[in-house]
This record gives C-alpha cells, structure tokens and sequence, in this order.
C-alpha cells in the first residue's frame, strides 16, 4: 500500500478583514469599550457608568435646538494678537491649530435657535478650543449675543463648558471680558428678560467669576465641576483635605448656589419648561 503525502492549499481571501478601532471608544471612568454610535445616541453618557463625556459645541446645539432651527451669528470673528504674543509657539500658530483640530474659529458659537418650538438665543462655550478660556472674541461674541436678546427681545442660554481663565495671550484686553460680559448681563435685567446659564464639565476660572453664575436660573449637569481654582489648587494653598465631592454641582446645589441639578437627557425639555413659563 502506497501512502501519499497530502498537500494542503493555502487560500488567501481577496480583502483582509478590517477592524475600525474608531467604531469603539473607551470611557475615561470606568475603562469599558463603548461602541462609539451607541455613545453619541446617548449624549456621550457612558451606558455602564453613566459618566458624562465632554460635548463639543455643535452636539450641545444639536442635543438643544429645535432641528434646523439655528441659524449662527458672527460665525466669521477670530481673535487678533494684540500683544504680538511669541514663546514657544505664537498666538496665531495657536490659533490655526485650535481651529484645525476642532472646525471651529472661536471658543464660543452663538445664534438664535428654537427650543421646543420657542424662539431663543443660545450662546454654547467649547471646553476643546484652548480650554474655553475667554478671550477678546469669546467676550465680544457673548456680549454681542446679549445685546441681540435685548433688540429682539429673546431669553438668553448660555452653556459654559470651560473656562480655561483669561487668556494669557492677550493679556489685560482678555481679563476685562469679565466685567464686559457681566455688564452686559445687567442690561438684559433691567429689560426684563431672562438669562438661562447652564453649567456644565469643566465651568471654570473667568467665565465662572463672570456670566456662568449670574443666570437667573442656572442649571448644572451631574457630576460637572464647576468653580474658581481647581479643588488641587486650592489643597495645595490652604493646606486641608477638602469635603468630599467638593467644587461638583450636587456639592453647590446642596449649598444653594445652583437652582436645580438636571440630567442630560432631560436637559432640553426642563429649558423648554422654562422658557414656556416666562414666554409671553
């Protein structure tokens, strides 16, 4: 009997699967794989931990304003360099890198905008360019915002995600955006209109100590940390262990300096709620 050596053909398939790491994404909390549509669907809050990811400014609009309805003003204001600002990188290299890496030209995207069905101006503040800190555009923007309320006589609704303080690349002209903008704030008081400040993960340094905490209604995500100096900062000066959940909304809501704490989910229909009630 004869036995013969059996050949084995290796088939190669035409196309190599492939596997799109950019479909999952990994939650800074507890570590588990998100699928990253499943996370967008939920307004980027983790399904296993509902820990709440950061929205950039076009999902925040997206998630709040009535679909197609806003429609953005001063979409083409970009920062100038009043101070000639060189180190190891300008201030317009910085500049075209922000813009780069988030499509937008500013920190700040204003617009007027209907939320359920209610004409609004909406004022959204970006954590992803230069940490949202309050430049001369980002004052000038809100400010103009605020003054279109006034002439139109609409509500207000400002979302803080940032607050990187002023920016130092601009100096002096950057610091005075907080008492521009809270000057501006009065104005809209004293026509009578109603500003809506909603703060959300990180609400920070000059936008905190200025427009953030002079809403008639301010309203904070769970969870968003929301303050001055940052809770190392202030360990590091005063030398104690701070409270637990320090500088968080609940933390401020408990000590009456927040007037509700509202999920995301619910976030669009308790403004909606709002506006309706002062809507006249």
């Amino acid at each position: 009997m004869i036995f013969r050596k059996r050949q084995y053909v290796r088939l190669q398939p035409k196309e190599k699967p492939e596997i799109k790491k950019d479909l999952w994404l990994k939650c800074e909390q507890c570590g588990k794989l998100v699928y990253k549509k499943q996370l967008l669907e939920n307004l980027k809050v983790c399904p296993h931990c509902q820990f709440y990811g950061r929205m950039n400014a076009y999902e925040r609009i997206e998630s709040l304003a009535d679909t197609n309805s806003f429609k953005e003003i001063n979409p083409n204001m970009v920062s100038g360099d009043p101070l000639n600002f060189k180190g190891v990188k300008s201030y317009i290299d910085k500049l075209k890198e922000e813009t780069s890496k988030t499509g937008m030209k500013e920190g700040l995207i204003t617009g007027e905008a209907k939320i359920k069905g209610i004409v609004c101006m909406l004022s959204v503040l970006d954590a992803n360019f230069i940490m949202g800190s309050m430049g001369s555009v980002v004052g000038e923007k809100f400010v103009r915002a605020a003054e279109y309320s006034i002439e139109k006589k609409l509500p207000l609704i400002s979302v803080s995600g940032g607050g990187g303080g002023a920016r130092m690349y601009e100096g002096m002209i950057s610091l005075m955006q907080m008492a521009k903008t809270s000057a501006v704030i009065g104005k809209m008081r004293n026509a009578g209109l109603l500003y809506l400040s909603v703060l959300t993960d990180p609400t920070m340094g000059g936008v905190a100590a200025s427009f953030a905490f002079l809403g008639d209604i301010i309203i904070g995500e769970p969870k968003a940390l929301v303050g001055f100096a940052g809770p190392r900062v202030i360990e590091q000066t005063i030398r104690q262990k701070l409270p637990p959940n320090f500088q968080r909304t609940e933390f401020l809501y408990e000590r009456g300096m927040l007037d509700i704490v509202v999920d995301r989910h619910e976030l669009k229909q308790t403004i909606g709620n709002i506006l309706q009630i002062f809507h006249t």
